[in-house]
């Protein structure tokens, strides 16, 4: 591991106006060496799995819970990786999308959600922007939203940038409804109504 970078956002005025609830979303990064690098396709990535991503979900786990002020502050997560330009894709996604990664950091921030992500090859200094979503109850829209995070000197083309978010709320005045209490909407029900609403 070559450093660790942590980034606190905290939503104050939208619009201009004082929300009504501050919300501090986190992410957290790791920036480790490729453990891939320069083996040519690895048909196996298990072993190196197992040995890094349990202690890189629980460090970066306990930076956010910390940076949010404790477990029950923890509202929204998500993870992500960003792989340097020799690395494959599936390098990031080995090691955050198993168990070994998920499954650790789901329990410390006791959720119960499948953990939204995102994962890309990219240069150093490209910023990655990290979903977000509620950690025990995955279609509640209000907690729908991003955490950015830029490492400027990372990840190098034989690095890895593994990343961990949460948020303390939803977003800043959430206001449009839940995904359990829509109304079914289908395509030919709209372009039905669709001569009602032109006129």
């Amino acid at each position: 591991m070559r450093k660790v970078v942590t980034v606190v956002d905290e939503v104050l005025l939208e619009l201009g106006t004082p929300v009504a609830v501050p919300v501090r979303r986190v992410t957290a990064a790791a920036v480790i060496r490729n453990p891939w690098a320069g083996r040519g396709v690895v048909e196996d990535l298990q072993p190196e799995v197992e040995a890094v991503a349990p202690g890189l979900a629980q460090l970066l786990t306990g930076r956010i819970v910390r940076a949010l002020g404790g477990v029950e502050r923890v509202e929204s997560f998500g993870k992500a990786a960003v792989v340097g330009l020799d690395g494959e894709i599936e390098h990031g996604g080995a090691l955050i999308h198993t168990p070994y990664f998920g499954n650790v950091l789901r329990e410390l921030v006791e959720g119960t959600s499948i953990i939204v992500f995102s994962d890309d090859r990219l240069p150093a200094g490209e910023p990655l922007t990290v979903p977000l979503w509620h950690k025990n109850a995955a279609a509640t829209r209000s907690h729908y939203q991003t955490a950015h995070i830029r490492v400027p000197d990372a990840p190098r083309p034989d690095e890895i940038v593994v990343v961990a978010g949460g948020a303390s709320g939803p977003r800043p005045n959430a206001r449009i409804g839940d995904r359990r209490s829509d109304p079914v909407i289908r395509l030919a029900d709209l372009a039905a109504a669709a001569p009602s609403r032109a006129g």
